[in-house]
């Protein structure tokens, strides 16, 4: 234990030192999050926590699997918040990914003393997970005891621990590292790197191999499209400071090439008109049209079938091949869960959204009308597409119907597969999707599958293709 104390007198004289360096430049309390970011409906369920912008799930990337963000400067003061409503909020929202491949994006600026969780919430959330989620947990129970009596031991010398806050995110996530692939650490301090040697003895190898430190954000755009990410606008001065404060001045931003002019073979990242100008043969996309009846015949039947990413070297690939107008053979992969991966790439790529942006906020309204009524005012809103879009959509939606009727065996459920796909067929114009949207999406996606007949059976356009 004494070599213990010494790292966590050394991490909180790190903690105050960096409290005193930035305490100009952090505000006494957070900046309340744009009316964007967070639930603005106040029958959230957990809409005192939710409306603090704290947790945020931006959709998917470019290879299937859900981005999660945690912001510590948008903590409130600890008087302001209830932690144990803030540890049910998070296990609230978690609960509906955990299942999929995801990625989690933690931004540390902003924790500070007065905003940190206390050692009282961190006991609680690793009973609450300890219980919930022992059989898949690779923490042992002589670990978490030997924890628990450190912690305690502490308690009792009255030592508070504040360092513990960060770390108590991360013990969070490591009920739930099955399916996390990375965790990136966005402007880590020489105070998080302490509490991770800390806490080294109670964390697996293998999630260790997981984080990823990430000090600019310019270093995290080499990984994840941070347009798409809700970053607070504290995070992004402090990380101009962070540049601006470097030896040799700020590095250089990154210029992105000027944009190529698409192949005539382009799949990937053009519209649907282009695609159907440049393929009069198909009016079904090529990669969706191959894809979907791949997994017709091969996938149905495969247990989470959408829910898990794969490599992504081999998506690159597979992209590149579509693109390029070369033949796929997903026969050659032996692995069913590419062909999955690549529709929902390709969704995600489109310009406009296959449900198109004219539609999101008259799907955000859905909660406002009768359950009884909602699959009637999903069918207006489905027939008011473009033809195209509509086409293309019963063609998807029919195949997803059928996915979910074998859900006894795949585990897809119509809900199970709106959680999936929701995000990837309709998002705002501008900005990321806020987390209080994610309700309504899911609930006219799942209309849309589960009704599928009666959404979509009014309206058959000559063209129309089913799977």
């Amino acid at each position: 234990m004494a070599a213990s104390d010494d790292l966590e007198q050394l991490a909180e004289i790190e903690l105050q030192k960096e409290e005193e360096e930035d305490k100009e430049d952090i505000p006494d309390g957070p900046s309340p999050p744009s009316a964007t970011t967070f639930a603005s409906d106040a029958s959230h369920p957990f809409y005192d926590v939710a409306r603090h912008g704290i947790i945020q799930v931006a959709g998917d990337d470019n290879y299937g699997r859900k981005l999660i963000t945690f912001s510590s400067c948008c903590l409130p003061p600890s008087h302001e918040l209830n932690h144990r409503r803030l540890l049910e909020y998070l296990k609230f929202t978690l609960d509906q990914y955990v299942e999929m491949d995801y990625i989690l994006v933690y931004f540390h600026y902003g924790v500070r003393s007065s905003n940190k969780p206390s050692l009282k919430w961190l006991r609680e959330a690793y009973a609450e997970f300890d219980r919930k989620y022992d059989s898949s947990s690779s923490f042992s129970t002589i670990t978490l005891q030997t924890f628990v009596h450190m912690v305690r031991k502490e308690e009792e010398n009255s030592k508070t621990l504040r360092h513990l806050c960060m770390k108590d995110f991360l013990s969070f996530f490591c009920r739930y590292k099955k399916n996390l692939k990375t965790l990136y650490v966005v402007h880590p301090t020489n105070f998080i790197r302490i509490v991770w040697n800390i806490f080294k003895p109670l964390i697996s190898h293998k999630f260790g191999k997981k984080l990823t430190y990430v000090n600019y954000l310019a270093e995290l755009r080499d990984h994840l499209n941070c347009d798409q990410l809700s970053i607070p606008p504290e995070v992004i001065r402090h990380d101009e400071r962070l540049r601006a404060a470097l030896k040799d001045g700020p590095p250089p931003s990154a210029k992105a090439p000027p944009p190529r002019p698409p192949l005539p073979s382009q799949q990937f990242g053009v519209s649907l008109q282009y695609i159907r100008e440049k393929n009069r043969a198909m009016i079904i996309p090529p990669v969706m049209f191959q894809t979907v009846t791949y997994l017709k015949e091969k996938g149905l039947e495969t247990e989470g079938i959408f829910r898990r990413s794969a490599q992504v070297q081999v998506i690159k690939d597979v992209q590149k091949l579509y693109n390029l107008g070369k033949p796929v053979n997903f026969d050659l992969y032996s692995n069913v869960h590419i062909p999955a991966v690549i529709l929902k790439t390709f969704l995600r790529e489109l310009p406009e959204p296959l449900l198109t942006f004219r539609v999101y906020n008259q799907i955000l309204e859905l909660l406002n009308v009768e359950s009884s009524l909602r699959a009637s005012r999903c069918k207006q809103i489905v027939e008011s597409l473009p033809e195209l879009n509509f086409i293309v959509a019963k063609y998807l939606l029919c195949f997803l119907h059928m996915v979910s009727q074998q859900s006894i065996v795949n585990k897809m459920s119509a809900s199970n597969l709106a959680c999936v796909f929701g995000v990837n067929l309709v998002w705002p114009r501008q900005g990321s999707i806020a987390l209080s949207a994610l309700t309504p999406i899911n609930i006219f996606t799942h209309i849309l599958i589960e009704h599928y007949h009666s959404v979509f059976g009014s309206r058959c356009p000559p063209n129309q293709v089913t799977p």
